[in-house]
């Protein structure tokens, strides 16, 4: 019987090393199967697997709902920059030197999980830390993202995950180039630059003519004169009640206007402006002087 004792304690370092093995074929093996595709797609099994402690391994877990029915439409915005941090973040570290694992778990294969976690909303992002190991933390429960200001980039996401990695390799993400969109802007600068080649000796004339750009100063003036700015930064209504069941379109005081009212004044200042320079230069080159007269009279009470 006093053998039974010892037979135990020289069996316990062996029970350790196994179980510590065990452990490690586990990070391996989820690893492994990232390699091939990241993130890993779970379900209520494999995730209580993947999260289960003892744990030497960091684990990543995306707890979302695609499904159209679900309505998520943040699900559906965030789920292209997941995986796109996922596929780099292993691919840049495929010898597993982060000892970490990004997963997806969607909630129609996961209501349990859902359920357990008292989960309403989605998307949630937990990161659950290692329990042993040299990067065991002292806390078991996982560390949830916040998504109050609506989707974030692979960028944000990473730089949040590497806070909590330290003393690990962090890869970076990597973004595919764009064709489409660089074919899009070439198309759109080489069209511009044909045009305006093109065009140029028409728009030269149209350029240097002073009629056009004294038209554009005065109707640049009047825009400014007549509080239309003034209406775009106070956003002041159109016309407003006179308190009577009539309307109103002159407001009170000196710093509130109707929309309507700065209409009527820049229609004004435009017949003003019109009458101006018919007098300084339409009407003297009228050669008969009736009808030189008349137009004198016509413009003048303006």
């Amino acid at each position: 019987m006093r053998l039974l004792p010892a037979v135990l304690l020289s069996l316990l370092p062996l029970t350790t090393h196994a179980a510590k093995r065990s452990d490690v074929d586990k990070f391996q093996q989820f690893h492994n199967k990232a390699l091939a595709s990241a993130p890993l797609k779970l379900e209520d099994g494999i995730y209580s697997q993947l999260t289960s402690a003892p744990r030497d391994y960091s684990v990543a877990v995306l707890l979302t709902a695609l499904e159209t029915r679900f309505g998520c439409v943040l699900c559906k915005e965030f789920q292209p920059e997941w995986d796109l941090l996922s596929k780099s973040w292993t691919k840049g570290d495929k010898a597993g030197e982060s000892r970490l694992v990004f997963g997806t778990l969607d909630f129609t294969d996961g209501k349990n999980t859902f359920q357990s976690l008292g989960l309403q909303t989605a998307p949630v992002l937990l990161l659950f830390q290692p329990t042993i190991g040299p990067h065991a933390i002292a806390s078991s429960g996982p560390i949830r993202y916040d998504f109050t200001n609506g989707p974030q980039s692979a960028e944000q996401v990473h730089s949040w995950i590497s806070r909590h990695l330290a003393n690990r390799p962090h890869p970076q993400v990597n973004r595919p180039v764009n064709w489409v969109r660089g074919m899009a802007v070439t198309t759109v600068i080489l069209g511009t630059i044909t045009f305006i080649s093109v065009a140029w000796p028409y728009m030269l004339p149209i350029i240097q003519n002073r009629n056009v750009w004294a038209a554009i100063s005065l109707i640049a003036i009047l825009l400014f004169t007549s509080g239309h700015m003034f209406n775009h930064i106070r956003k002041v209504p159109y016309v407003a009640g006179d308190g009577r069941g009539g309307v109103s379109y002159f407001a009170g005081g000196f710093s509130s206007q109707y929309g309507l009212e700065t209409q009527i004044i820049a229609a004004i200042y435009g017949l003003l402006s019109f009458a101006t320079i018919s007098l300084a230069l339409k009407v003297p080159r009228i050669a008969d002087p009736k009808t030189q007269q008349v137009a004198v009279h016509v413009a003048s009470p303006a």
